[in-house]
């Protein structure tokens, strides 16, 4: 992991596949209430060029959708938490942003890759300097 290339007129890093359609990696997680889940947003769906926001692919061509829903919705606030810290957590934060919402990092129920060592702490340094908030979960 780590490697870079130009693809599509974008550098993209490249990864072991991961969180592929059809395959267990990408299901829900065992124990998840569906039962409360009213939409689901996809990403990563141009083989093209990656997707580490939840909100936009990595060069801003396509949106899932996400943003404009969740106006529509009256959402103001966004928490985001998952994997991982430094890429898809840290695109998806900084794009909710951008957009306007009020957006808290749920630092301790993220992970990081860390390809260099301090790339977390870099990225969470960084989503503070753009507006994000970072709580934990026991500020719930």
């Amino acid at each position: 992991p780590g490697e870079r290339i130009l693809l599509g007129g974008l550098e993209q890093i490249l990864w072991p596949d991961h969180c592929v359609q059809g395959t267990p990696g990408a299901e829900f997680a065992p124990g998840l209430r569906l039962d409360r889940v009213e939409k689901i947003f996809q990403k990563g769906t141009d083989p093209e060029i990656d997707s580490y926001s939840g909100f936009f692919d990595n060069g801003h061509r396509k949106a899932t959708g996400l943003g404009d829903y969740l106006k529509a919705q009256g959402v103001t606030d966004v928490y985001v938490a998952g994997l991982a810290t430094d890429y898809c957590v840290k695109f998806t934060a900084l794009d909710a942003v951008r957009l306007g919402f009020k957006t808290y990092l749920v630092e301790d129920a993220c992970r990081g890759v860390n390809l260099s060592p301090g790339d977390v702490q870099k990225a969470v340094e960084e989503m503070k300097t753009s507006g994000v908030h970072v709580v934990r979960s026991e500020d719930f």
